[in-house]
């Protein structure tokens, strides 16, 4: 089995980690855009125009499914991409996790790139899933290129902006890029300090990695996992969405460094890394991540 992930950047590491938690023997092409990267303030057209490029680089692998580990690229790109590659490839988009966050009850901020919050996009979300409930949307700029660059003061630097336009009351965050999943736990830290010790983070990454094994009847979904990515979960303490909350212990979840999942079952997938179209290893700043140094680790085993 082969699963692809794309995304403009490093985000699609939390999603990578999420299919290597489910499925250890599954192989992975992980397709970027590292020359137009953000993603986030290009044009709808532009975004579409990349994200084709970068799902038909991956494509000539010849995947049995493709995530789009890209918020932006999921909100402009989606049926772009479906028209092109389905049905012959199964293509699951990332969707914010409003909906749970919503059904969990009181008031939620959401996280996300200046150019999504606000955005019709977002809003219509926030209207269908959670017109009763009291939303935040909170702009992050600057967020997702420090952690695409592993900048570690600026990613504080953001994550404490962002942390101080979160109400104290708010009792789950949504975080609305793929590249947050990366430092939920600094994010965590942050809201602590702010005062907000039991907040609940909500990311995708479980949910869509759940949903591509599905597509491809690789094995049942978790209960709860819905078409569409929309079933979402809350993020793991640092690491990505897993499926589960963990303590905040800096271990990788659910697959050691060793390579061997909780479940037993040794990693055996490949992993294989393009950039621009052309096969690359993991950029350097994707090792400042666990799910990051989690890949290279596993595949320089094979």
């Amino acid at each position: 089995m082969k699963i692809a992930l794309m995304d403009s950047g490093i985000g699609l590491l939390a999603a990578a980690g999420a299919v290597r938690r489910l499925c250890p023997e599954a192989d992975l092409v992980l397709s970027s855009d590292p020359d137009g990267m953000p993603w986030g303030p290009r044009s709808p057209r532009d975004v579409t125009e990349r994200a084709l490029v970068v799902a038909r680089a991956a494509a000539q692998h010849r995947p049995d499914a493709l995530i789009v580990a890209c918020n932006t690229a999921s909100v402009h790109a989606l049926p772009a991409l479906r028209a092109e590659l389905e049905p012959r490839l199964p293509v699951i988009g990332t969707v914010p996790a409003i909906k749970p966050a919503a059904a969990g009850g009181g008031p939620f901020a959401i996280w996300a790139t200046p150019a999504t919050t606000g955005s019709p996009y977002q809003r219509g979300l926030i209207r269908d899933f959670a017109a009763n409930a009291g939303v935040t949307e909170v702009p992050c700029p600057g967020l997702a290129d420090a952690v695409e660059n592993a900048d570690e003061t600026a990613i504080d630097r953001a994550v404490a902006a962002a942390a101080g336009l979160t109400p104290r009351d708010v009792r789950a965050v949504v975080l609305g890029c793929t590249h947050y999943e990366l430092v939920a736990e600094r994010i965590r830290t942050a809201l602590r300090l702010r005062g907000l010790p039991a907040v609940v983070l909500h990311g995708s990454a479980g949910a869509v990695a759940a949903q591509a094994l599905r597509r491809i009847d690789a094995r049942s979904a978790p209960a709860g996992v819905e078409d569409g990515g929309e079933g979402l979960v809350p993020a793991s303490a640092g690491q990505g969405a897993t499926g589960v909350n963990v303590p905040l212990n800096g271990q990788v979840t659910g697959v050691p460094v060793t390579g061997v999942p909780v479940t037993g079952v040794p990693v055996t997938g490949r992993l294989t890394v393009l950039l621009g179209g052309r096969e690359s290893a993991l950029p350097g700043p994707a090792l400042a991540y666990a799910e990051g140094r989690l890949l290279v680790a596993v595949s320089q085993v094979h």
